[in-house]
């Protein structure tokens, strides 16, 4: 099932959460967004892993992770790069920032750079449209922000 240390630990730590369940019943988007916060993403294995333990087809694990975009089956980068594609925000100019992002990351929306620093994505809406264009890292949110501000804000973040 693993390959590695770490990753037994964490199958062990999502085993041990899905153990501590008394009713599992009902508990996949539960037992889901742990396995996310543990392992980073759903891969494949994982999903065969919680669907053995909560007993229950694959097919029904796969279908609930393809259904809400909150999870992913592919790895995302160190830093999660979010702009605002809102009306407010595209009106101000976040097209223009999200061509310069993949430009300067050499990458296309839904993708993570080699290095598996950035991952870049698109949102509908913040709710911060006072401030758009905006573009959110992580859990910090950048407003009026420009194509400019590019290059900057990845210097930021570079270690």
């Amino acid at each position: 099932m693993c390959c590695n240390k770490l990753a037994k630990e964490k199958f062990d730590e999502l085993e041990k959460y899905i153990d501590s369940i008394e009713n599992k019943k009902g508990t996949l988007i539960q037992v889901l967004h742990k396995a996310q916060s543990i392992f980073g993403y759903l891969s494949e294995s994982v999903q065969v892993f919680v669907a053995k333990k909560l007993e229950i087809p694959v097919s029904k694990v796969y279908g609930v992770i393809t259904f809400y975009s909150y999870f992913t089956t592919k790895p995302k980068g160190k830093y999660s790069i979010n702009v605002c594609m809102g009306t407010a925000c595209f009106v101000k100019g976040a097209g223009d920032v999200l061509k310069q992002f993949e430009d300067k990351l050499g990458i296309k929306v839904g993708e993570t750079t080699e290095d598996g620093k950035f991952t870049l994505e698109v949102l509908r809406c913040v709710g911060a449209c006072g401030l758009a264009p905006v573009v959110t890292i992580n859990d910090k949110v950048y407003g009026h922000f420009t194509k400019k501000d590019v290059e900057n804000v990845l210097e930021e973040y570079k270690e």
